[in-house]
């Protein structure tokens, strides 16, 4: 009745094999069409090459299955909601039909405008010589205010931040600046490409009359109309929170604390419209009690990402710390996680072993030789994915 233990696989092209996933002892893949542009129809065809692809060597070892979609993006056109957002929406609608018709059952999708998520290092050295993925807000500023140079940044940084980023920009190497550019521009996990600083400036302009109400009201127009499809079929869908979890480069975020997961879960009340329960993401905010969030939402969290970020002296600054360290209190987390399993089971109603997986493993060992996807080396993830097995059983048990 555990966890059904998964890692995110970014298909053909990933470092990270199936067998390797497989020999982590999972059970489950995470993984998406990247191939696929935004907004798209996910056809039959496409999904089930995947799933086969996925399934190939189940007759000769341990069974994998597609357990997730991560992700289904959403267009920007339904976030900025522009009129022809209901054509997007319509695709939207047939491909989570096509994927429960494939048998898949679980999709995760994310409503941030523009980037997917933002960090300004993606090798920090951890004190024991592996290397973690950080975010330091004097640097966004930096790449902000002195890079990008955005119209009207200022009003987003307290001078002394301002004064430090100009002298710092004055000192930087240009290395550093295409370092830097080159992090903050990332585009969709899993893609190659990344933006330029004009088509970036561009799309954030398309934001100049979206704020939070825009937004939210965006957010739930999309749901109102795509949790009732997915109710009918039989998917869940889940989002995923903000990463981090504020504001940024002038964009508002509107998935980032207990109260925003409230609204948007009562602007359309079926089990459908969910969560992917983030411990890294929403753990960023010390004023999320993540334990009591799972105890409030457990019915509607249909998929789990379990790591830690740590906070630093400028509580904005935070770093991917080991998965049973930093600042999430993972014990009380997975415990939380195993009575909502249990209560399930008794009741007779939603999977009982929800999808999880390790999120965000240090680069180390052999993988410090290899070019990995940010996050997503294999022997970080397995050492993550071990305590985590680890410290449940140990709660099952004493239970």
């Amino acid at each position: 009745m555990g966890m059904l233990q998964t890692m995110r696989w970014f298909g053909p092209n990933d470092p990270v094999s199936l067998m390797d996933i497989r020999q982590a002892g999972c059970a489950g893949v995470v993984t998406a069409l990247h191939q696929i542009p935004v907004g798209d129809l996910w056809s039959i065809d496409a999904i089930n090459e995947r799933k086969q692809r996925v399934e190939a060597d189940n007759d000769r070892y341990s069974p994998l299955q597609w357990a997730v979609v991560e992700s289904l993006p959403v267009h920007e056109d339904i976030k900025k909601g522009r009129p022809t957002r209901d054509g997007y929406i319509e695709n939207y609608k047939q491909s989570i039909r096509n994927l429960a018709a494939c048998g898949i059952r679980t999709v995760c999708y994310n409503f941030m405008p523009v980037l997917d998520w933002s960090r300004t290092n993606l090798s920090y050295e951890m004190p024991d010589g592996s290397r973690a993925l950080r975010f330091v807000w004097e640097d966004f500023a930096i790449f902000d205010l002195c890079i990008l140079k955005r119209p009207g940044a200022e009003v987003d940084y307290e001078p002394e931040i301002i004064e430090s980023a100009h002298q710092k920009f004055s000192q930087i190497t240009p290395e550093r600046i295409a370092e830097l550019s080159s992090i903050v521009l990332l585009g969709l996990p899993g893609s190659e490409e990344a933006f330029t600083l004009d088509t970036f400036q561009g799309l954030l302009n398309e934001y100049a009359t979206i704020g939070d109400a825009e937004l939210r009201q965006n957010l739930y127009y999309f749901i109102q109309q795509v949790a009732p499809v997915a109710q009918e079929v039989g998917v869940n869908l889940c989002i995923h929170p903000d990463d981090p979890p504020r504001p940024l480069l002038g964009l508002p975020r509107v998935v980032s604390t207990e109260a925003d997961l409230a609204q948007l879960m009562a602007a359309c009340d079926v089990t459908a419209n969910g969560i992917t329960f983030c411990t890294g993401s929403l753990g960023i905010r010390p004023d999320n009690d993540l334990p009591a969030m799972i105890r409030r939402f457990g019915e509607r969290i249909h998929f789990i990402h379990l790591r830690t970020t740590k906070r630093e002296a400028d509580q904005r600054n935070f770093h991917e710390a080991d998965h049973l360290a930093g600042d999430v209190d993972m014990y009380a987390v997975v415990k939380e996680i195993v009575l909502e399993q249990r209560r399930r089971a008794q009741q007779g109603i939603g999977e009982t072993s929800i999808p999880m997986r390790p999120d965000h493993g240090h680069q180390m060992l052999d993988d410090l030789h290899k070019k990995t996807y940010p996050g997503y080396s294999a022997i970080g993830r397995l050492r993550g994915l071990a305590e985590l097995r680890g410290l449940e059983m140990g709660i099952e048990r004493s239970l």
